[in-house]
């Protein structure tokens, strides 16, 4: 086998392990470009992928991962998470206990993950979809891995980029109700993503120039205050405040349009003020391959654009694509950060 000592280590959670997390793994590992391009190191329950491995006919080699020791070159790292108690294979029904359980790992998967990138042991994390329900369940606060990542960053200010090869679209506002979106939105939060997505773009994509535009909230950007004053008096303000930052940014821009400048290469990324105005257009892109990347961390994080698929999970029929593309555009991503480190910028 080839020699891939270069290639970067990347840190996976296993994600919830009655869920399709282990199954898109396994499958996207396997492929030769993945292995190519990364070396993987698999955080979660080892029982659990090989319970995995067996059902779909592989048989996985695991090395339980040391610090500054080599990998075997037909072994994959994994990082154990070890259970107390059996936890329910996928496609069981899941019982309250159960639930409980698989929160609990998912959770502890997760952290150590972050231990392990934040040791500088791995170049950066990528994470299988975990269950919200089974981390209340479970009796942890953190609303979802976002909320958690951040807090573990140090309390850091995030955004959620969906990154795709032709589009990239930034949230300003996620999992809110439409109606509270004019509420939410302010100047200062506008601003602040504007700043946090050039950033990252600047140092994680490695753009020299990133070309932002900024959608309007309103039908055609409020048409001057027509049909909405939030265009011009919080969306705009902003705008004009990153530009004489020396940010490269446009807007506010009727939606209606500019996803479709975007998809044709005048933008690098479009910053929405809500969740489906920027999900619509990219899944009708990027339905398979989109990729979710959390803006603003002080490492790299991707994780595939889907959930649990509780009901299709171990019955081998996950479209790992996803997962493929989270871990290549991390992997990416790591060697862009890894040069500019080496270049001092």
């Amino acid at each position: 086998m080839p020699d891939r000592t270069q290639a970067p280590v990347i840190a996976i959670t296993m994600g919830d392990p009655a869920g399709i997390g282990p199954e898109v793994i396994l499958k996207a590992i396997r492929q030769a470009r993945v292995r190519r391009a990364l070396q993987p190191l698999l955080v979660g329950v080892a029982d659990v992928f090989h319970d995995c491995a067996r059902r779909s006919g592989w048989r996985l080699r695991l090395q339980e991962y040391e610090a500054g020791k080599p990998r075997d070159a037909d072994a994959v790292w994994i990082y154990d998470i070890p259970s107390a108690a059996q936890l329910p294979r996928p496609g069981t029904p899941l019982t309250p206990a159960a639930r409980k359980r698989c929160g609990e790992v998912s959770w502890r998967a997760l952290v150590a993950a972050v231990d392990l990138v934040q040791r500088g042991e791995a170049a950066a994390l990528v994470t299988a979809p975990i269950a919200k329900a089974h981390w209340a369940a479970a009796g942890l606060k953190a609303p979802g891995h976002t909320e958690l990542l951040a807090h573990l960053a140090g309390d850091v200010a995030v955004r959620m980029m969906m990154a795709g090869r032709r589009l990239r679209v930034v949230l300003m506002t996620t999992h809110v109700p439409l109606a509270k979106v004019p509420r939410l939105l302010t100047t200062q939060l506008v601003d602040e993503t504007i700043r946090i997505a050039h950033r990252a773009l600047h140092e994680q994509f490695h753009l020299d120039s990133p070309r932002l535009a900024v959608a309007g909230l309103n039908p055609h950007a409020g048409e001057g205050g027509l049909f909405g004053r939030e265009d011009q008096e919080i969306l705009l303000p902003a705008v004009t405040r990153a530009r004489r930052r020396g940010i490269d940014v446009t807007g506010p821009l009727p939606a209606d349009t500019v996803f479709f400048h975007a998809y044709r290469g005048m933008y690098d990324a479009v910053l929405c003020p809500y969740h489906d105005q920027a999900l619509a257009p990219f899944k009708l892109v990027h339905f398979s391959d989109g990729v979710n990347v959390t803006l603003g961390l002080p490492f790299v994080r991707t994780s595939p654009d889907h959930g649990t698929a509780f009901d299709i999970a171990g019955q081998n029929r996950a479209d790992a694509s996803s997962m493929t593309a989270a871990l290549l555009l991390a992997a990416e991503l790591a060697r862009h950060q890894k040069t500019r480190n080496r270049q001092g910028k």
